[in-house]
């Protein structure tokens, strides 16, 4: 509905916060799509927005920021607007510990997908801000005059969850693929990551995306889906409340190969060479579609079930859930 809520004490504050943007919520991956405060949030304020801003022609994806100032959103403005050239797509924000700002922009679907291999366009890339929104000084194509300067990394179709890893300090990624073929994958300045060129999934026709899953100038995935279980938000745990699970990677998904009522949340553990090693589905009970996940400051993991949803009569209205370990 491009409105911001804040909950309080577990409570959801039923006004909504003034000042946001104006946003297109009536395309297909239209919306208000990520949120993300400043690293010094507790002494400038400043929250971050990435959402689809109406234009004649339609929609681009545009950066705002606005200072938070109790229920009200001032000094907003655009920081920055994608060059629009594949319509609209999703968009998630993740703060580096240098911080650098990354923001995915996907998109590179159906007949734009081409545009994920061109540098000229920001659609189907990775790229890194500044905090005001200008292109990071050292990115890998500031100094290429047929490239964006604020591009990372270029080959992705539709990244919808980002995280930092907490020990590497590496952006890890997850993209949506047609079907089959979803990806995880470590983020690395100026690497091509294929689509689509390559890739492991096929065309909802059933014919597969490309005649190879691999070539050797493309970054394989980190980890593949087959079927796809539609990846969305991406979080390593690192509290005290899940000992066990200390390290591990959560994986919500919306549906489990297109079947309604099987998303769910993922739970990746690693060897001790940082290599996946096992695979858990939690909440699958629940049958709901598992848009984002996050720690707290209390170590809990709060999971965001997604809403109605088309051609599902038994979507449930969204619930924000928090999980917590049992005695």
């Amino acid at each position: 509905l491009g409105t911001v809520r804040v909950i309080r004490d577990g409570v959801l504050d039923p006004t909504p916060l003034a000042g946001v943007p104006g946003v297109r919520t009536d395309q297909t991956l239209a919306g208000l799509m990520d949120i993300a405060v400043h690293p010094a949030f507790a002494d400038n304020r400043w929250v971050y927005l990435t959402y689809s801003k109406p234009t004649e022609s339609g929609s681009v994806v545009a950066l705002a920021r606005g200072r938070l100032d109790g229920q009200v959103l001032t000094e907003v403005r655009d920081l920055f607007l994608s060059n629009g050239t594949g319509g609209p797509g999703a968009s998630r924000l993740v703060f580096a510990p240098d911080g650098a700002l990354f923001m995915s922009l996907g998109g590179a679907l159906g007949g734009r997908r081409s545009v994920a291999q061109d540098p000229a366009s920001h659609v189907g890339k990775m790229l890194r801000l500044r905090d005001d929104g200008s292109a990071a000084t050292d990115n890998p194509f500031v100094e290429h005059a047929d490239a964006q300067a604020e591009l990372y990394s270029l080959g992705h179709r539709n990244q919808m969850g980002v995280a930092i890893h907490p020990e590497t300090g590496e952006l890890w990624a997850s993209e949506h693929a047609p079907q089959g073929g979803d990806e995880v994958n470590i983020i690395r300045p100026g690497q091509n990551y294929g689509w689509p060129e390559v890739s492991y999934s096929r065309e909802y026709s059933g014919q597969r995306v490309a005649e190879r899953p691999w070539r050797e100038d493309f970054v394989q995935p980190e980890f593949v889906w087959i079927p796809s279980i539609g990846p969305s938000g991406l979080m390593f745990y690192t509290g005290d409340r899940f000992p066990a699970w200390k390290g591990n990677l959560f994986v919500g998904s919306l549906t489990t190969g297109r079947v309604h009522r099987t998303g769910h949340l993922e739970r990746v553990a690693f060897n001790r060479q940082g290599m996946e090693q096992r695979r858990e589905w939690l909440l699958g009970d629940l049958k709901q579609r598992i848009r984002d996940v996050r720690q707290g400051p209390d170590g809990f993991i709060y999971v965001l079930t997604d809403g109605s949803y088309m051609g599902d009569p038994t979507a449930q209205d969204a619930a924000l859930l928090r999980i917590e370990p049992v005695e």
